[in-house]
C-alpha cells in the first residue's frame, strides 16, 4: 500500500528562482557610489593634475605652462639618483627590522597572549593615540649623545660595528642614517604587527595538533604550517611598512643630517622652498613607478595575493 500511496503523489514541485528586480541589482553600485567618488575627487584628480605639472615649463612668477617637457623625469632622476637610492635602502633595512621585531610579538598575541591579548593590541596601537611628529622627536632624546641607550650601545661596542659599516660616525648615533632607520621602524613597526596578528590569528589551532601527531618538532612545525600559513600577514605588513617609508620625510628631517636626506625631503623641498613644481611632481611619479614595480615584483615571487 505504501508503494502506491508512493506512486500515486503527486511531483514536488521545483522551487522558482526570480530574478532580483533592477532596483536591488543596482544597490552594490550605489553603496559603492561614495567611495568611488571620494577616490576620484581626492586620488585621481590629484594624480591627473600632478602628471600635467610634471610635464610644465617656467617659473612661479611668470607662470607655468604644459609644454610636454618629459625631460624634467630624466633631468629629476640623474640628479637625485642618491636619494632614490638612500630612500629604499633606509625603507628596505625598516622593514627587514619592522618584520624580525613584529614577528615574534605578533605571534606571542596570536598563540600565547591568552587573557591578555587584548591589552598587547592596545599597547601595540598605543603610539598612534600621540602624534607623528611627537613620536619622532622623541627619538632625539633616546639618541641623544649622552643617553642611556648610546652608553649601553658603547658598552657593548655595538657602535664600533655600526661605525664601520657607516651608518654611525663613532660614538653618535643620532644625525646618522641608524638614527632615521631607528626612527623609520618604530613609527612604521605598527603596519607590521597588526596584519601578522590577522594572518596568524586565523590558523587553525588543529593544524599544529596534527603535526605534534606527526613527531614534527616545533621548528619544523613553524617552518611547514605556521609561516606558510602566515604568509599573507608578511606580504602584508612588509608592503604597509615599505611603501610608506620609502617616501617618509620626516624621520629624515628630524632625526638625519644633510647626508641622510631621502627623497621624500627632496620632493617636499622642491615644493615649499625651491618651488619648482614640475621637478617635484617628477620626483614624485618616478617615486611612484619604481615601488610600483618593485611591489608588483615581490607580490608575485611572494606566491600569494590573498592579502590581509
Amino acid at each position: 500500500m505504501s508503494a502506491t500511496l508512493t506512486k500515486d503523489a503527486p511531483p514536488a514541485e521545483e522551487p522558482v528562482l526570480r530574478k532580483p528586480s533592477a532596483r536591488r541589482r543596482l544597490v552594490p553600485y550605489w553603496l559603492l557610489l561614495p567611495g568611488i567618488v571620494w577616490l576620484l575627487v581626492f586620488f585621481a584628480l590629484p594624480m591627473v593634475y600632478q602628471a600635467s605639472t610634471s610635464v610644465q615649463t617656467g617659473s612661479l612668477e611668470k607662470g607655468f605652462e604644459v609644454t610636454w617637457h618629459f625631460r624634467t623625469y630624466w633631468d629629476a632622476f640623474h640628479e637625485y639618483w642618491p636619494q632614490f637610492v638612500r630612500s629604499l635602502l633606509y625603507a628596505g633595512t625598516a622593514t627587514l627590522l619592522c618584520l624580525l621585531l613584529g614577528y615574534p610579538l605578533a605571534y606571542l598575541i596570536a598563540f600565547k597572549a591568552g587573557r591578555w591579548r587584548n591589552l598587547l593590541l592596545v599597547l601595540v596601537i598605543a603610539p598612534f593615540f600621540t602624534s607623528f611628529l611627537i613620536r619622532t622627536l622623541a627619538w632625539k632624546t633616546i639618541l641623544a649623545d649622552d643617553s642611556v641607550v648610546v652608553d649601553v650601545l658603547n658598552a657593548l661596542h655595538v657602535l664600533d660595528v655600526t661605525s664601520w659599516l657607516g651608518w654611525t660616525e663613532g660614538e653618535r648615533v643620532l644625525a646618522t642614517p641608524m638614527a632615521v632607520v631607528c626612527g623609520l621602524t618604530y613609527n612604521f613597526l605598527p603596519f607590521m604587527i597588526l596584519p601578522l596578528y590577522t594572518s596568524l590569528e586565523r590558523i587553525d589551532g588543529r593544524l599544529h595538533e596534527a603535526a605534534k601527531d606527526l613527531y614534527a618538532s616545533p621548528a619544523t612545525t613553524f617552518r611547514k604550517v605556521t609561516f606558510p600559513l602566515s604568509m599573507p600577514g608578511v606580504v602584508s605588513g612588509t608592503l604597509l611598512t615599505f611603501i610608506p617609508a620609502s617616501g617618509d620625510y620626516v624621520n629624515a628631517e628630524l632625526l638625519g643630517s644633510t647626508d641622510t636626506k631621502m627623497v621624500g625631503n627632496v620632493i617636499q623641498s622642491q615644493f615649499l622652498r625651491v618651488l619648482d613644481y614640475p621637478t617635484a611632481a617628477a620626483l614624485s611619479f618616478i617615486l611612484m613607478a619604481i615601488v610600483l614595480l618593485m611591489v608588483t615584483v615581490y607580490i608575485r615571487r611572494a606566491g600569494t595575493e590573498d592579502l590581509v
